[in-house]
């Protein structure tokens, strides 16, 4: 479908300069923050007063939010978080000073972080766990229910109960390199992005396992909707949903294709309340696609300026994307 006649929210959008490439946009309430590539955040509160702050001595290389704070890793060996007042604290150091790639936000303020081969898990009560990998770490997510963790990594992922002292570690098994992961939010499937154009996932009661294939590109980006139904995956010229509201998940199913582009989907973010997924692709485009009969609204018009952060506030209420070339918006849906 040629997007020239859709119906636009450009118009609802407040563009802002962020003075260097976004590689993360994230909501604490009403404000949202950006993260920038090389040393700061900024932040935009509700009111749409601006403020950039120094988190870091060097580049900022991961990003994730809980809703209270936006957690950082950077090339200086440094976790940050940052609150909605511009309050940063350094959570963590790497004793070696190596660079802190991925992090994860989970249950009651515990964090996830990896350096290298190493994983480590900080409690809620500021207990350090850590655990070494067979290879360094893609990806990083904490399971929905009790306190687990996965990281993929390089031919499968590990699952491991930090708090369980003794218990070794599970790895789950498939040649190749496993970079982002997710938990589905019943817990059931564990999903990873490979180095390749594909995803492979584990139903975890009984270890099986299949591919998900059918990919132009690798699959950057994916999260689940709001309600479980769906996983939500870029990766080719349209938005791909794999089906996860049956018994056996994806399993012999195949997915749905929405909103086919001549551009790739870079970047997806679903609704937090509603069956609608927000879709970039690497012309600049933005859509909100309605996943009951794919309908489609413009949030950002094509300038070949690709968006590398797309998220929703907790209301599905505002929308904030940053770009490759230190672009960053927010649109009132």
């Amino acid at each position: 479908m040629s997007d020239a006649a859709l119906p636009t929210l450009v118009e609802r959008t407040r563009s802002l300069s962020a003075a260097a490439p976004v590689i993360g946009a994230h909501f604490l309430g009403r404000t949202a923050v950006f993260v920038l590539a090389e040393e700061s955040v900024l932040l935009v509160t509700g009111d749409g007063e601006e403020r950039k702050v120094n988190i870091h001595a060097g580049g900022i290389l991961c990003s994730e939010g809980d809703g209270e704070r936006v957690l950082t890793g950077g090339d200086d060996g440094k976790l940050v978080a940052i609150n909605a007042q511009g309050e940063a604290r350094v959570a963590a150091t790497d004793p070696k000073r190596r660079w802190i790639d991925h992090v994860a936000a989970g249950p009651d303020g515990a964090i996830a972080w990896s350096a290298g081969k190493s994983a480590y898990v900080q409690t809620a009560k500021r207990e350090l766990k850590s655990l070494e990998l067979t290879s360094s770490a893609g990806g990083l997510a904490f399971a929905p229910r009790g306190f687990r963790v996965a990281a993929s990594h390089y031919n499968g992922a590990t699952l491991w109960f930090p708090n369980a002292v003794g218990a070794p570690p599970e790895t789950l098994e498939w040649k190749g390199s496993h970079l982002g992961v997710a938990f589905s939010p019943d817990a059931r499937f564990l999903i990873t992005a490979m180095q390749e154009p594909t995803l492979h996932a584990w139903r975890l009661a009984d270890r099986k396992d299949m591919q998900m294939s059918g990919y132009s590109a690798k699959v950057r980006s994916l999260a689940f909707t709001a309600d479980g139904k769906w996983l939500a995956t870029s990766g080719s010229e349209q938005l791909i949903l794999w089906p996860f509201q049956y018994k056996d998940g994806p399993m012999g199913k195949k997915p749905r294709l929405l909103s086919p582009m001549q551009a790739q989907a870079a970047r997806i973010a679903p609704h937090p309340k509603h069956p609608i997924v927000a879709t970039a692709y690497d012309n600049g485009l933005v859509l909100l696609v309605r996943i009951e009969d794919g309908a489609e609204i413009v949030a950002r018009a094509p300038d070949s300026a690709p968006v590398t952060a797309l998220s929703w506030n907790s209301d599905g209420t505002l929308i904030a994307y940053g770009t490759e070339e230190a672009g960053a918006a927010i649109v009132t849906v």
